[in-house]
C-alpha cells in the first residue's frame, strides 16, 4: 500500500486539540489561522498521502475558518497550489478579487501565495486535498489569480476526471505499492495542468507529453462511462474525442493492451464482479452480459471462459456455493 499518515485530533487531551490542529495544518498546507465555535473540544481526522513531490489529504473536520495572511505569506510561503473536493459540508472563500460558495462535488482551487478566508459549514466538513508545487505546473506563473476561486463543478467534465481519481486513490490505498507514489502524484499533476489550462482555455501552451497523457486519461474514463453501449469501439471512442483512429492506438501502445483489448478487459471485469455478487443471483446471465456490452451470449460465454477458466454459468455456481 502506499505510504501514508494519519492524524487524529483525538490523540490529544481537549483543550490542546485545537492548537494542535492548527500547526498540522500549517506543516501540511501552509502557516494559516483559524478559528472555530468548537475549539474548546475540537474534532478532526486527517490522512495524509505522500506521492512525491504531491501530497494528497483527506479531512474530516468540525466548522471552521482558515485565514491566511499577507504577513503568515511573507513569513512563509511554500508556492503550491491547493485543490480540494468537497464532498460533504458547505463553504466559501473570499479573496481580494473573487468571493465564491461551495457545495457537495465543487471543486475549490487555492493558492499559498494568495491572501484569504474560507469558511466551512456543516456538521462534519469532509474534503479529499491535492497540495502541488507550483513549479510543477507547466502554465504561467501570473495567472494564479486568473484560477483562484473559480467554480469547478467536480460533476462533469475536467472537474470529474479529477475527482474520480482523487475519490479511488484515497479510498483504497493497498492496490498500490509505495513505489507507485511519485508516478500517481505525476498523473495528478497533468491532471491539474490540464484543468487549468481548461479553465484558461490555454490548452496549447500544455508540453505534448502532458497533453498526451491527460487526453489517455480522459479516452480510460469515457471508456468506462460507455462500456455498456455495445457500439462502443475504437472509431467511435476516437470521433468523440476528435482525433483520428490511428492517434488512439498510438496512445494506447504504453498501455500494455489494444483499445479493442482494453475494453473486453473492463466489461469482462464488470461481468465477473456482477456474476459473483450473491446480491444479483437472480439477474439472468444473458442479462448481466448484455449490461456490459456483449450483444451475443456465445461471444460473452467465449470470452468469459478464456480469461477466467470457467463458463459464466460454472463460475457463479461456484461463487453462490462458496457464500453459502
Amino acid at each position: 500500500m502506499l505510504d501514508e499518515m494519519v492524524f487524529r485530533s483525538d490523540d490529544v487531551p481537549a483543550p490542546d486539540r485545537f492548537d494542535y490542529w492548527t500547526e498540522l495544518l500549517g506543516r501540511t498546507h501552509a502557516p494559516m489561522e483559524l478559528y472555530s465555535d468548537y475549539a474548546d473540544d475540537f474534532r478532526a481526522t486527517q490522512r495524509v498521502l505522500g506521492l512525491g513531490a504531491v501530497t494528497v489529504w483527506s479531512l474530516a473536520f468540525q466548522p471552521l475558518v482558515f485565514r491566511r495572511t499577507s504577513k503568515l505569506i511573507r513569513q512563509s510561503d511554500p508556492e503550491t497550489y491547493h485543490l480540494s473536493l468537497v464532498v460533504r459540508g458547505t463553504g466559501a472563500g473570499v479573496w481580494r478579487h473573487r468571493e465564491t460558495q461551495y457545495k457537495p462535488y465543487d471543486l475549490f482551487i487555492n493558492s499559498s501565495s494568495l491572501p484569504n478566508d474560507v469558511h466551512s459549514v456543516g456538521d462534519l466538513v469532509t474534503t479529499v486535498a491535492l497540495e502541488i508545487p507550483k513549479a510543477l505546473v507547466p502554465l504561467p506563473r501570473d495567472v494564479a489569480g486568473r484560477i483562484v476561486g473559480v467554480p469547478v463543478s467536480a460533476r462533469e467534465g475536467m472537474g470529474a476526471l479529477m475527482a474520480r481519481f482523487l475519490i479511488q486513490l484515497t479510498e483504497d490505498t493497498t492496490r498500490y505499492q509505495p513505489t507507485d507514489g511519485p508516478r500517481l502524484g505525476t498523473v495528478l499533476t497533468d491532471l491539474t495542468s490540464a484543468l487549468f489550462a481548461h479553465l484558461l482555455e490555454t490548452g496549447d501552451c500544455l508540453p505534448p507529453e502532458t497533453h498526451r497523457r491527460t487526453l489517455t486519461l480522459c479516452i480510460q474514463a469515457f471508456i468506462r462511462d460507455h462500456l455498456h453501449d455495445p457500439h462502443l469501439t475504437p472509431a467511435m471512442i476516437a470521433d468523440a474525442h476528435h482525433i483520428s483512429t490511428s492517434y488512439l492506438h498510438r496512445l494506447f501502445r504504453d498501455e500494455a493492451a489494444t483499445v479493442a483489448a482494453w475494453i473486453r478487459r473492463l466489461r469482462l471485469e464488470g461481468a465477473h464482479r456482477d456474476l459473483t455478487n450473491p446480491a444479483l443471483h437472480a439477474i439472468p446471465i444473458h442479462a448481466i452480459a448484455t449490461r456490459w456490452g456483449f450483444r451475443r451470449a456465445t461471444d460473452f460465454s467465449r470470452a468469459y471462459r478464456a480469461a477466467y477458466g470457467a463458463t459464466p454459468k460454472d463460475h457463479r455456481h461456484q461463487a453462490l456455493h462458496s457464500h453459502e
